[in-house]
């Protein structure tokens, strides 16, 4: 009997799906410093798994166009329900030194590749498992 409930608990568990990014907001610039500068924004998702995770830890480096900017660090446990948006209050710190070098071209582009490397840690009632994050899209730059 106890076999066949652990079989119908895999069948029923399908992969969740991964968070869809949708926006950010409240772009402010925290700590200004000439090596490393820290930046805050809000970065909105949406949950489309019929279940709801803990998110608990993000570590993550950025890269615009290929080049490295930053960390992205989040060390809080946050509750995400099923199918619903969430933020994710983010902090930044971004390497300086590579933001001065790249920044120039920045000013003439009309899109960035921002690329998003790391990993997160999500469970459900205590498990945890750390997810790859792999995110690599062309934004447009409105200047």
């Amino acid at each position: 009997m106890l076999f066949l409930t652990i079989i119908t608990a895999f069948i029923a568990c399908k992969q969740p799906q991964s968070f869809e990014y949708r926006d950010v907001k409240n772009i402010q610039i925290g700590k200004l410093g000439f090596d490393k500068t820290r930046l805050s924004m809000d970065l909105v998702y949406f949950n489309p798994n019929n279940f709801g995770v803990d998110l608990k830890k993000i570590d993550c480096d950025i890269y615009i166009d290929q080049k490295y900017l930053g960390k992205f660090l989040l060390d809080t446990t946050m509750r995400i329900d099923k199918k619903s948006e969430f933020t994710v209050p983010s902090n930044i710190d971004v390497d300086m030194k590579n933001a001065f070098r790249n920044g120039f071209n920045l000013l003439f582009s009309k899109e960035i590749l921002l690329t998003v490397k790391g990993t997160c840690k999500v469970g459900k009632q205590g498990i945890f498992i750390n997810f790859p994050v792999n995110y690599e899209a062309r934004h447009k730059l409105d200047f």
